[in-house]
Protein backbone atom coordinates (compact mmCIF):
# COMPACT_ATOMS: atom_id res chain seq x y z
CA UNK A 1 0.00 0.00 0.00
CA UNK A 2 2.79 2.40 0.96
CA UNK A 3 4.75 1.52 -2.21
CA UNK A 4 1.69 2.07 -4.40
CA UNK A 5 1.01 5.43 -2.75
CA UNK A 6 4.65 6.46 -3.22
CA UNK A 7 4.47 5.48 -6.89
CA UNK A 8 1.26 7.47 -7.42
CA UNK A 9 2.77 10.54 -5.73
CA UNK A 10 5.90 10.29 -7.87
CA UNK A 11 3.84 9.97 -11.06
CA UNK A 12 1.71 12.94 -10.07
CA UNK A 13 4.87 14.97 -9.41
CA UNK A 14 6.31 14.26 -12.85
CA UNK A 15 2.97 14.85 -14.55
CA UNK A 16 2.76 18.24 -12.88
CA UNK A 17 6.38 19.03 -13.70
CA UNK A 18 5.91 18.16 -17.36
CA UNK A 19 3.02 20.58 -17.61
CA UNK A 20 5.44 23.38 -16.79
CA UNK A 21 7.17 22.90 -20.15
CA UNK A 22 5.57 23.59 -23.54
CA UNK A 23 4.80 20.55 -25.64
CA UNK A 24 6.76 22.06 -28.48
CA UNK A 25 10.13 23.59 -27.61
CA UNK A 26 10.40 27.32 -28.34
CA UNK A 27 12.95 28.34 -30.90
CA UNK A 28 15.77 30.45 -29.53
CA UNK A 29 16.95 33.46 -31.53
CA UNK A 30 20.23 34.90 -30.31
CA UNK A 31 20.59 38.66 -30.62
CA UNK A 32 24.17 39.92 -30.55
CA UNK A 33 24.57 43.46 -29.18
CA UNK A 34 27.55 45.76 -28.89
CA UNK A 35 27.98 46.28 -25.15
CA UNK A 36 26.53 45.80 -21.67
CA UNK A 37 24.70 49.12 -21.92
CA UNK A 38 22.83 47.89 -25.02
CA UNK A 39 21.39 44.74 -23.44
CA UNK A 40 18.49 46.42 -21.63
CA UNK A 41 17.38 48.43 -24.69
CA UNK A 42 17.27 45.48 -27.07
CA UNK A 43 15.86 43.15 -24.42
CA UNK A 44 12.96 45.54 -23.83
CA UNK A 45 12.24 45.85 -27.55
CA UNK A 46 12.51 42.16 -28.45
CA UNK A 47 10.41 41.05 -25.48
CA UNK A 48 7.36 42.56 -27.19
CA UNK A 49 7.69 39.99 -29.98
CA UNK A 50 8.21 36.79 -28.01
CA UNK A 51 5.58 34.08 -28.38
CA UNK A 52 5.06 30.42 -27.55
CA UNK A 53 6.99 29.63 -30.72
CA UNK A 54 10.21 31.60 -30.18
CA UNK A 55 12.12 33.75 -27.73
CA UNK A 56 15.19 35.98 -27.90
CA UNK A 57 18.40 35.76 -25.94
CA UNK A 58 20.34 39.02 -25.93
CA UNK A 59 24.07 38.58 -25.48
CA UNK A 60 27.51 39.99 -26.30
CA UNK A 61 29.12 38.73 -29.52
CA UNK A 62 31.88 36.64 -27.95
CA UNK A 63 31.56 33.76 -25.52
CA UNK A 64 35.31 33.26 -25.33
CA UNK A 65 36.54 36.80 -24.63
CA UNK A 66 35.50 40.23 -23.40
CA UNK A 67 35.67 41.66 -26.91
CA UNK A 68 32.74 43.98 -27.63
CA UNK A 69 31.65 46.61 -30.10
CA UNK A 70 29.98 46.98 -33.47
CA UNK A 71 32.91 45.53 -35.40
CA UNK A 72 32.87 42.41 -33.23
CA UNK A 73 29.11 41.96 -33.68
CA UNK A 74 29.31 42.18 -37.45
CA UNK A 75 32.38 39.97 -37.67
CA UNK A 76 30.66 37.24 -35.66
CA UNK A 77 27.41 37.32 -37.63
CA UNK A 78 28.03 38.12 -41.29
CA UNK A 79 29.88 34.90 -42.10
CA UNK A 80 27.63 32.36 -40.41
CA UNK A 81 24.86 30.24 -41.90
CA UNK A 82 22.86 30.72 -38.71
CA UNK A 83 22.33 34.43 -39.38
CA UNK A 84 18.62 34.91 -39.85
CA UNK A 85 17.44 31.50 -38.74
CA UNK A 86 18.57 31.68 -35.15
CA UNK A 87 20.90 34.67 -35.01
CA UNK A 88 20.48 38.41 -35.53
CA UNK A 89 22.75 41.40 -35.02
CA UNK A 90 21.54 44.52 -33.20
CA UNK A 91 23.77 47.56 -33.57
CA UNK A 92 23.91 51.33 -33.28
CA UNK A 93 23.57 53.02 -36.65
CA UNK A 94 26.31 55.59 -35.98
CA UNK A 95 26.50 57.40 -39.34
CA UNK A 96 25.92 54.21 -41.35
CA UNK A 97 22.20 54.86 -41.81
CA UNK A 98 22.80 58.35 -43.18
CA UNK A 99 25.71 57.16 -45.33
CA UNK A 100 23.26 54.88 -47.20
CA UNK A 101 25.80 52.44 -48.60
CA UNK A 102 28.66 54.84 -49.24
CA UNK A 103 30.97 52.54 -47.24
CA UNK A 104 31.25 48.75 -47.01
CA UNK A 105 29.91 48.66 -43.45
CA UNK A 106 27.02 50.94 -44.35
CA UNK A 107 26.07 48.71 -47.28
CA UNK A 108 26.08 45.60 -45.09
CA UNK A 109 23.98 47.18 -42.36
CA UNK A 110 21.42 48.83 -44.62
CA UNK A 111 20.92 45.86 -46.94
CA UNK A 112 20.99 42.89 -44.57
CA UNK A 113 17.51 42.05 -43.20
CA UNK A 114 19.06 40.24 -40.24
CA UNK A 115 21.00 43.22 -38.97
CA UNK A 116 18.88 45.63 -36.97
CA UNK A 117 20.02 49.19 -36.47
CA UNK A 118 18.84 52.01 -34.24
CA UNK A 119 18.39 54.53 -37.11
CA UNK A 120 19.24 57.18 -34.53
CA UNK A 121 23.01 57.46 -34.09
CA UNK A 122 22.91 55.31 -30.94
CA UNK A 123 20.77 54.16 -28.04
CA UNK A 124 21.76 57.30 -26.11
CA UNK A 125 19.76 59.38 -28.59
CA UNK A 126 16.63 57.42 -27.66
CA UNK A 127 17.27 58.06 -23.97
CA UNK A 128 17.57 61.78 -24.77
CA UNK A 129 14.26 61.95 -26.63
CA UNK A 130 13.00 65.45 -25.89
CA UNK A 131 9.39 64.48 -25.13
CA UNK A 132 10.55 62.24 -22.28
CA UNK A 133 13.04 64.51 -20.50
CA UNK A 134 10.56 66.22 -18.20
CA UNK A 135 9.57 62.81 -16.84
CA UNK A 136 13.27 62.08 -16.20
CA UNK A 137 13.45 65.25 -14.09
CA UNK A 138 10.26 64.35 -12.20
CA UNK A 139 11.55 60.87 -11.39
CA UNK A 140 14.86 62.31 -10.22
CA UNK A 141 13.54 65.20 -8.11
CA UNK A 142 9.90 64.33 -7.31
CA UNK A 143 9.07 67.85 -8.43
CA UNK A 144 6.71 68.24 -11.40
CA UNK A 145 7.35 71.90 -12.16
CA UNK A 146 8.54 72.61 -15.70
CA UNK A 147 11.58 74.86 -15.73
CA UNK A 148 12.48 74.32 -19.38
CA UNK A 149 10.38 73.15 -22.31
CA UNK A 150 12.74 70.41 -23.48
CA UNK A 151 11.00 69.67 -26.81
CA UNK A 152 11.15 73.36 -27.76
CA UNK A 153 14.76 73.68 -26.61
CA UNK A 154 16.01 70.64 -28.53
CA UNK A 155 14.01 71.65 -31.59
CA UNK A 156 15.71 75.05 -31.60
CA UNK A 157 19.07 73.44 -30.88
CA UNK A 158 18.53 71.07 -33.82
CA UNK A 159 17.62 73.91 -36.16
CA UNK A 160 20.83 75.73 -35.26
CA UNK A 161 23.18 72.77 -35.77
CA UNK A 162 21.39 71.30 -38.82
CA UNK A 163 23.28 73.13 -41.62
CA UNK A 164 26.63 72.32 -40.03
CA UNK A 165 25.64 68.69 -39.54
CA UNK A 166 24.92 68.38 -43.27
CA UNK A 167 28.51 69.40 -44.00
CA UNK A 168 29.78 66.82 -41.55
CA UNK A 169 27.76 64.05 -43.22
CA UNK A 170 28.71 65.27 -46.69
CA UNK A 171 32.42 64.87 -45.96
CA UNK A 172 31.90 61.44 -44.38
CA UNK A 173 29.98 60.31 -47.44
CA UNK A 174 33.05 61.17 -49.50
CA UNK A 175 35.23 59.04 -47.20
CA UNK A 176 36.78 62.26 -45.88
CA UNK A 177 37.01 62.05 -42.08
CA UNK A 178 39.78 64.63 -41.79
CA UNK A 179 38.56 67.92 -43.29
CA UNK A 180 35.63 68.29 -40.88
CA UNK A 181 35.71 65.34 -38.45
CA UNK A 182 33.03 64.52 -35.92
CA UNK A 183 35.01 65.88 -32.97
CA UNK A 184 35.17 69.30 -34.68
CA UNK A 185 31.40 69.25 -35.11
CA UNK A 186 31.00 68.28 -31.45
CA UNK A 187 33.25 71.13 -30.35
CA UNK A 188 30.98 73.60 -32.15
CA UNK A 189 27.72 72.17 -30.76
CA UNK A 190 28.24 71.56 -27.04
CA UNK A 191 26.44 73.62 -24.40
CA UNK A 192 28.43 76.18 -22.44
CA UNK A 193 27.59 78.31 -19.39
CA UNK A 194 24.21 76.68 -18.70
CA UNK A 195 21.56 79.02 -17.30
CA UNK A 196 18.23 77.33 -16.65
CA UNK A 197 16.43 80.67 -16.31
CA UNK A 198 17.71 81.91 -19.68
CA UNK A 199 18.07 78.87 -21.95
CA UNK A 200 18.18 81.12 -25.00
CA UNK A 201 21.66 82.26 -23.94
CA UNK A 202 22.98 78.71 -24.24
CA UNK A 203 21.62 78.55 -27.78
CA UNK A 204 23.20 81.89 -28.65
CA UNK A 205 26.63 80.46 -27.86
CA UNK A 206 25.97 77.42 -30.07
CA UNK A 207 24.63 79.65 -32.85
CA UNK A 208 27.79 81.76 -32.75
CA UNK A 209 30.11 78.72 -32.96
CA UNK A 210 28.07 77.09 -35.73
CA UNK A 211 27.90 80.27 -37.81
CA UNK A 212 31.64 80.76 -37.53
CA UNK A 213 32.37 77.20 -38.71
CA UNK A 214 29.77 77.41 -41.49
CA UNK A 215 31.35 80.60 -42.79
CA UNK A 216 34.74 78.89 -42.82
CA UNK A 217 33.51 75.81 -44.71
CA UNK A 218 31.52 77.80 -47.26
CA UNK A 219 34.52 80.01 -47.84
CA UNK A 220 36.88 77.06 -48.36
CA UNK A 221 34.47 74.95 -50.43
CA UNK A 222 32.06 77.28 -52.27
CA UNK A 223 31.64 74.70 -55.04
CA UNK A 224 30.07 72.29 -52.54
CA UNK A 225 27.40 74.57 -51.06
CA UNK A 226 24.67 73.48 -53.47
CA UNK A 227 25.67 69.82 -53.14
CA UNK A 228 25.36 70.01 -49.36
CA UNK A 229 21.94 71.65 -49.68
CA UNK A 230 20.83 68.86 -52.01
CA UNK A 231 22.03 66.31 -49.46
CA UNK A 232 19.59 67.82 -46.99
CA UNK A 233 16.72 67.07 -49.35
CA UNK A 234 17.89 63.47 -49.72
CA UNK A 235 18.30 62.91 -45.99
CA UNK A 236 14.83 64.24 -45.25
CA UNK A 237 13.54 60.88 -46.51
CA UNK A 238 15.50 59.27 -43.65
CA UNK A 239 13.76 61.41 -41.03
CA UNK A 240 16.55 63.98 -40.71
CA UNK A 241 15.04 67.47 -40.72
CA UNK A 242 16.08 70.75 -39.11
CA UNK A 243 13.81 69.87 -36.17
CA UNK A 244 15.16 66.34 -35.55
CA UNK A 245 18.92 66.75 -36.00
CA UNK A 246 19.73 65.95 -32.36
CA UNK A 247 18.57 62.37 -32.89
CA UNK A 248 21.27 61.74 -35.51
CA UNK A 249 24.35 63.33 -33.94
CA UNK A 250 26.81 61.28 -31.87
CA UNK A 251 24.90 59.80 -28.93
CA UNK A 252 27.55 60.26 -26.25
CA UNK A 253 28.04 63.87 -27.29
CA UNK A 254 24.29 64.54 -27.13
CA UNK A 255 23.95 62.89 -23.73
CA UNK A 256 27.12 64.18 -22.04
CA UNK A 257 27.64 67.59 -23.63
CA UNK A 258 24.06 68.71 -24.17
CA UNK A 259 21.32 66.87 -22.29
CA UNK A 260 23.10 66.00 -19.02
CA UNK A 261 24.64 69.48 -18.90
CA UNK A 262 21.08 70.78 -19.09
CA UNK A 263 19.37 68.29 -16.77
CA UNK A 264 21.83 68.52 -13.88
CA UNK A 265 21.26 72.23 -13.11
CA UNK A 266 17.52 71.89 -13.78
CA UNK A 267 17.27 69.06 -11.26
CA UNK A 268 19.40 70.98 -8.74
CA UNK A 269 16.94 73.87 -8.86
CA UNK A 270 13.93 71.57 -8.55
CA UNK A 271 15.40 69.78 -5.55
CA UNK A 272 16.19 73.04 -3.79
CA UNK A 273 12.63 74.18 -4.38
CA UNK A 274 11.30 71.01 -2.78
CA UNK A 275 13.70 71.36 0.18
CA UNK A 276 12.62 74.97 0.71
CA UNK A 277 8.99 73.89 0.63
CA UNK A 278 9.68 71.28 3.31
CA UNK A 279 11.38 73.90 5.49
CA UNK A 280 8.48 76.31 5.04
CA UNK A 281 5.79 73.76 5.85
CA UNK A 282 7.51 72.00 8.76
CA UNK A 283 5.85 72.66 12.12
CA UNK A 284 9.10 72.22 14.03
CA UNK A 285 12.77 71.37 13.55
CA UNK A 286 12.38 67.63 14.15
CA UNK A 287 9.63 67.34 11.55
CA UNK A 288 11.76 69.31 9.09
CA UNK A 289 14.75 66.97 9.48
CA UNK A 290 12.60 63.83 9.30
CA UNK A 291 10.77 65.00 6.18
CA UNK A 292 13.98 66.17 4.54
CA UNK A 293 15.65 62.82 5.21
CA UNK A 294 12.65 60.98 3.76
CA UNK A 295 12.75 63.17 0.65
CA UNK A 296 16.50 62.76 0.14
CA UNK A 297 16.21 58.98 0.47
CA UNK A 298 13.63 58.98 -2.32
CA UNK A 299 15.79 60.83 -4.83
CA UNK A 300 17.52 59.19 -7.77
CA UNK A 301 20.62 60.34 -9.63
CA UNK A 302 19.54 62.09 -12.82
CA UNK A 303 22.32 60.47 -14.87
CA UNK A 304 21.05 57.04 -13.84
CA UNK A 305 17.44 57.97 -14.56
CA UNK A 306 18.38 59.21 -18.02
CA UNK A 307 20.19 55.97 -18.89
CA UNK A 308 17.14 54.00 -17.72
CA UNK A 309 14.69 56.29 -19.51
CA UNK A 310 12.31 54.37 -21.76
CA UNK A 311 9.99 57.21 -22.71
CA UNK A 312 10.99 56.97 -26.36
CA UNK A 313 8.50 54.30 -27.41
CA UNK A 314 6.43 56.69 -29.52
CA UNK A 315 9.49 58.03 -31.35
CA UNK A 316 9.22 57.36 -35.08
CA UNK A 317 12.71 55.81 -35.23
CA UNK A 318 11.73 53.29 -32.58
CA UNK A 319 8.60 52.44 -34.53
CA UNK A 320 10.72 51.85 -37.65
CA UNK A 321 12.88 49.46 -35.67
CA UNK A 322 9.88 47.55 -34.37
CA UNK A 323 8.52 47.24 -37.90
CA UNK A 324 11.85 45.74 -39.03
CA UNK A 325 11.63 43.07 -36.32
CA UNK A 326 8.00 42.38 -37.20
CA UNK A 327 8.86 41.87 -40.89
CA UNK A 328 11.74 39.58 -40.00
CA UNK A 329 9.55 37.33 -37.87
CA UNK A 330 6.76 37.19 -40.43
CA UNK A 331 9.25 36.22 -43.10
CA UNK A 332 10.69 33.48 -40.91
CA UNK A 333 7.25 31.96 -40.42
Amino acid sequence: MATSLKHNLTSAYFDAANKLYPKKARRRIVAYVESYDDVAFWRSLLTEFETDEYYFQVMLPSATSLAKGKKMVLMNTLNTAELGKSLIACVDSDYDFLLQGKTNVSRKINRNPYIFQTYAYAIENFHCYAESLHEVCVQSTLNDRKLIDFPVFLKQYSQIIYPLFLWNIWFYRRHDTYTFPMYDFNTCTHLKDVNVYHPERMLEHVQHAVSKKLSELRGRFPQNIELVDNLGTELEKLGLTPDTTYLYIQGHHLMDSVVIKLLNPVCTVLRREREQEIRRLAAHNEQYHNELTSYENSLTNVNLMLKKNSGYRNLYLYQWLKEDVRRFLEKEK
